[in-house]
């Protein structure tokens, strides 16, 4: 965890920049009981990929939705990834022949 100051230097952003992008809903950095923000891995993580994005030519907006998309992409891809239920076993059923005259040519009569 890191505070505000590190977590701007760590990332080369401003420290007026991850208030804002805070207030903006780009991002939720855990706080201490005295309100002191406090940044995860993760959190240094969204701000590099808001970064990349600004570079990219997108407004805080359009960075919303992205974000808003890419993890719902990541949700989609988890529930995915673990069926809902246990896998069905495969049954072997070999055909038997059964003397039907069904693939055979007919009998002379």
């Amino acid at each position: 965890m890191y505070g505000i100051s590190v977590a701007a230097d760590l990332v080369g952003m401003g420290v007026q920049n991850l208030r804002l992008y805070e207030a903006r809903g780009l991002l939720e950095p855990e706080r201490t009981n005295g309100g002191t923000r406090r940044y995860s891995a993760n959190d240094l993580d969204r701000l590099r990929r808001i970064g990349d994005l600004l570079e990219a030519g997108l407004n805080l907006a359009g960075i919303s939705m992205v974000l808003d998309l890419e993890g719902e992409n990541a949700s989609l891809r988890e529930e995915k990834e673990v069926p809902p239920w246990p896998p069905t076993t495969t049954i072997n059923r070999s055909r038997k022949p059964t003397g039907s005259s069904r693939n055979s040519p007919p009998a002379p009569q």
